[in-house]
């Protein structure tokens, strides 16, 4: 069954009309009709099954019917990764959705190959493959900010993972294991590494967590892409 985001609440009973593209996309391309049922999630009120009422040129009408699975939260997971390539960071984005981070948080370094960030399309990306697999929030994507003020306002009690480049570190699985589960978030840094100055700052910091990716340089994408993986496994909602 077809599966949309949407922001309005949803109750037993909610009759709504859905925004323009997801009208076309119901109507035009899946050719849904009246008396056809869609899943709905907001993200806050868990995912309802769906009947369309009317279709219209303007707008698809939908009522809410039954809930289908009550709001459960997912893990309590950050990956904050340092800005690159729009293509990249949309796969980054996209994957992030898909492996169950909470939250996007992008950072700008001193090796940042990338000065700007459409948050707009990133959080469409991350709606879109959060309709896909079946979870029942959408990770927010946060505005870019430099690194020493996301350390500088930092959340008490949550740990970060710091995937260094360096080869120093313990291999990620053995940094995570007898970690506790709660709060974490995941550092992944620019495609020229950090810098000296902030690899000194990140390892200074008591609740950082070094770790290594194994002898291989990855790409951000890459990268994030496997820390969030491990992490999932080791401490996430993979686990029995």
């Amino acid at each position: 069954m077809i599966r949309l985001f949407i922001p309005h609440d949803l109750a037993a009973g909610a009759e709504l009309a859905l925004d323009r593209p997801q009208s076309h996309y119901l109507a035009s391309v899946m050719r849904q009709g009246v008396g056809d049922e869609v899943l709905l999630f907001n993200g806050r009120d868990g995912e309802w099954r769906s009947a369309i009422t009317a279709v219209t040129k303007r707008a698809v009408a939908v009522r809410a019917v039954a809930l289908e699975r009550p709001q459960q939260p997912g893990p309590d997971l950050d990956l904050v990764v340092a800005l690159v390539k729009r293509g990249r960071l949309e796969t980054i984005v996209e994957k992030a959705a898909e492996l169950g981070a909470r939250r996007v948080r992008l950072v700008q370094t001193e090796r940042t190959n990338a000065d700007r960030a459409r948050v707009e399309r990133l959080t469409a990306i991350a709606a879109e493959a959060a309709e896909q697999t079946g979870r029942l929030d959408v990770p927010q994507v946060a505005e870019p900010q430099k690194l020493a003020k996301l350390v500088a306002g930092w959340e008490p009690g949550r740990r970060l993972l710091f995937c260094d480049e360096a080869g120093d570190a313990k291999p990620i699985l053995e940094a995570l294991k007898g970690q506790p589960a709660g709060p974490w978030a995941i550092l992944i840094g620019p495609e020229g590494g950090f810098s000296p100055k902030e690899r000194e700052m990140l390892r200074a910091l008591p609740y950082a967590v070094p770790a290594s990716l194994g002898p291989r340089i990855l790409r951000a994408d890459t990268a994030a892409i496997s820390a969030l993986t491990l992490w999932q496994a080791a401490l996430g909602d993979w686990t029995p």
